[in-house]
This record gives structure tokens, C-alpha cells and sequence, in this order.
């Protein structure tokens, strides 16, 4: 097991070229399910279960723009947007261009550098292995009022399956469980096309 856990899941993820997974985001009183896919360098799509169905946000690089089509497929009330517009922005503040496993392990890093990550053991998530990394801020230091993170890393990729985060008084943020994660998928040319 490597003896730095979140730098080797930073590795691990660098050599993913493209994803697809099913996430089941839970904030407050709010939970979503998002089908999201995402191909480097920095495409997005999601394809919304819950609770907006039907909807599709996609985040072009290139353009820095997102295009959402509140209505599906529909294009007739497709809006162009900038990735901070707060109508694109999920309830915690996560924008789109940064919504990324990769995004995700480079916050849990910044965090890891003021305080100190341990492996608390294993745990399945999904029926699968996880290896559980504990990651907290020292002396009450939080990034974005995230004070400590619970990963539970694929025992075999160190990808992250589960991500919890809590406040510097222990109060549950948000819960992220990703199932059916899938690497390398071979995407249309025009599935990142809004």
C-alpha cells in the first residue's frame, strides 16, 4: 500500500483518459443522481436523473462555456453559460469545469498539505474493496468550509468510490458515491457537443 494514498490516487488518475459514472450526490435535504462523463482535458457531460430529469449539461474547454438543455434533448431552450453562473453551480458551490475526479484529489491534496491523512482500513463500497483515507486540517484549517475528507479509494485503481466531507465542527457537507465507475471509455465525437 502506498505510504501517501491521495498523491497516489492523483497518479492513478493521470493515466485515465475518459470516465463515465453514476453519481449520487446527497447535500443537506437535496439528493441528486447525475449520469456524468467526462474526457480529458476537460470535458463534461451530465445527464440528469434526479432532480431535474431529463436535463443535460455539457462543458466545453475549448469555449469555456456550458450549454444546458433544461429539457433534454430539446436544443429550442438550450442556454449558453459561464461555468460560474449560479444557475450551472451544484447546491455546495462545485462548478462544472472543476467537477472532475482529478479536481476532486487536487482539493483533497491542498487540504492533506495543512494536516494529515491516515488510513483508517478497508471498507466495500458497492460491492467493491476500498482502502478508507481520512484526510483533516490541522489546527481547525478548512478549504471551502471543508474541514476534513473520508475516501474510500478502490482497493485496486485508487479511485475514488465514496468521498464524505464534513465542517471543522463534524457536521456531514455532502456525501458523493460513485457507482459503475467506468475508465477509458470510448465516447462519440459527438457526445461532448451540446
Amino acid at each position: 500500500m502506498p505510504k501517501d494514498m491521495v498523491t497516489a490516487a492523483l497518479k492513478s488518475y493521470e493515466n485515465v483518459a475518459s470516465y463515465r459514472v453514476t453519481l449520487r450526490v446527497m447535500h443537506g435535504n437535496s439528493n441528486e443522481i447525475i449520469q456524468y462523463s467526462f474526457k480529458k482535458p476537460g470535458f463534461v457531460r451530465m445527464d440528469f436523473v434526479r432532480p431535474h430529469k431529463g436535463a443535460v449539461l455539457v462543458y466545453d474547454p475549448a469555449a469555456n462555456r456550458v450549454r444546458l438543455q433544461p429539457f433534454g434533448i430539446s436544443k429550442a431552450f438550450a442556454l449558453s453559460l459561464s461555468p460560474d453562473s449560479r444557475l450551472v453551480k451544484s447546491p455546495s458551490g462545485h462548478q462544472v469545469n472543476e467537477s472532475d475526479i482529478g479536481a476532486l484529489l487536487r482539493r483533497v491534496l491542498l487540504l492533506q498539505k495543512q494536516g494529515l491523512a491516515t488510513v483508517q482500513g478497508e471498507e466495500s463500497v458497492g460491492g467493491k474493496a476500498t482502502v478508507l483515507v481520512n484526510i483533516e486540517g490541522k489546527d481547525g484549517f478548512s478549504l471551502d468550509a471543508t474541514h476534513r475528507f473520508l475516501l474510500n479509494l478502490d482497493a485496486v485503481t485508487l479511485l475514488p468510490l465514496q468521498v464524505r466531507t464534513y465542517d471543522v465542527a463534524g457536521n456531514l457537507l455532502e456525501e458523493v458515491l460513485m457507482d459503475d465507475l467506468e475508465t477509458d471509455v470510448r465516447f462519440d465525437d459527438r457526445f461532448f457537443t451540446p
